[in-house]
């Protein structure tokens, strides 16, 4: 490996001038820049990223850090946050916790050992608050993207989830539903939370009563959809349609119906948040809140960076994306 003596040698300078060169550090004339660097191309030397950012105290890369990269919500998001990292300047590293607050943690020490300049993440749940604190005691600028932490104060990037699940629920009821279920995630994370507040507003707001029995905390995975399937149908009256914490788990619901032989919408609709993407391919279409998912990632990086460059505002700052109801084929009138 060709190392800043060998160049040093070839060049006929010091190792100080080639590390100031790489550097982009002290004065140095034109001429001999321009050598050392001609020096460098042809004997093909790649700086030592790790020893420049001791030199620098900067890295230029960023950490994402989400909690399902198979949810087409989080690929999007990756998609916005890195093309917003290059356009600064900044190398992107992605990570994927699986909800697992241990595999968190282990992410979140390896971002502090690598000393990245900052991260985006989207906490795994509220507890996370340790891992967000380990952040804050290491100085490590952070941005938390699409799930609050309380008692953490930081930057955030999040959707509507409230507004979204009332604009669900009332599309249901204008399409004469009054028997609805909440098949979400575990009230330990925010959006699950703010879902669920907004599924019981909307049922309030329309007169309609809030059973808990309707309501099912679950994981946000496929697997986890059986279970909820079969205490939905063991209740008396049974619901007509569905609100789905996320996309994930409306395509849980949708293939748990059709083993049962159960069509959507003619027997139950569904709505959901996010679109699954590849909209041609599914069927039926669902109809969801459907949130800017590359604008979050987008938004996240730029706010991380201003942060880590000492441009943003010493207070920390809120951004709430709204989402928008677009109408599917997999909800429709109740049956008789």
């Amino acid at each position: 490996m060709v190392t800043i003596y060998d160049i040093a040698k070839q060049a006929n300078v010091s190792a100080m001038t080639v590390s100031r060169v790489i550097n982009n550090t002290g004065r140095i004339s034109d001429k001999t820049r321009a050598k050392v660097r001609h020096v460098m191309e042809e004997m093909n030397y790649v700086p030592n990223a790790m020893a420049r950012s001791l030199v620098l105290q900067k890295t230029n890369i960023v950490s994402l850090l989400v909690t399902d990269i198979t949810n087409p919500f989080y690929t999007t998001l990756a998609r916005g946050a890195e093309d917003a990292a290059r356009a600064h300047g900044y190398k992107l590293l992605l990570g994927n916790s699986d909800e697992d607050l241990v595999k968190e943690k282990e992410y979140i020490e390896t971002i502090l050992s690598t000393r990245v300049d900052g991260v985006l993440l989207t906490p795994a749940s509220d507890n996370s608050k340790e891992q967000l604190e380990a952040l804050m005691r290491h100085g490590t600028p952070f941005v938390a993207i699409d799930r609050d932490v309380p008692g953490i104060t930081c930057d955030a990037v999040v959707g509507d989830s409230v507004g979204g699940a009332r604009k669900l629920i009332d599309h249901l009821v204008e399409l004469g539903h009054r028997v609805i279920a909440l098949v979400g995630g575990t009230f330990d994370v925010s959006t699950a939370r703010e879902r669920h507040d907004g599924y019981r507003e909307a049922l309030e707001a329309n007169g309609l009563p809030y059973d808990e029995q309707l309501v099912f905390q679950t994981g946000y995975r496929l697997q986890d959809m059986e279970q909820a399937v079969e205490r939905l149908f063991a209740l008396n009256p049974a619901p007509t349609a569905i609100l789905a914490g996320n996309n994930l788990l409306a395509l849980g619901l949708l293939q748990s119906f059709r083993r049962r032989g159960i069509e959507t919408p003619g027997q139950m609709s569904i709505v959901t948040f996010d679109s699954l993407g590849y909209r041609d391919l599914i069927d039926p279409l669902f109809t969801t809140a459907e949130q800017p998912a590359y604008r979050f990632g987008e938004l996240g990086i730029t706010m991380l960076i201003e942060r880590i460059e000492g441009r943003a505002e010493v207070q920390p700052r809120r951004k709430v994306l709204l989402n928008e109801l677009i109408i599917g084929s997999s909800t429709g009138e109740p049956q008789p």
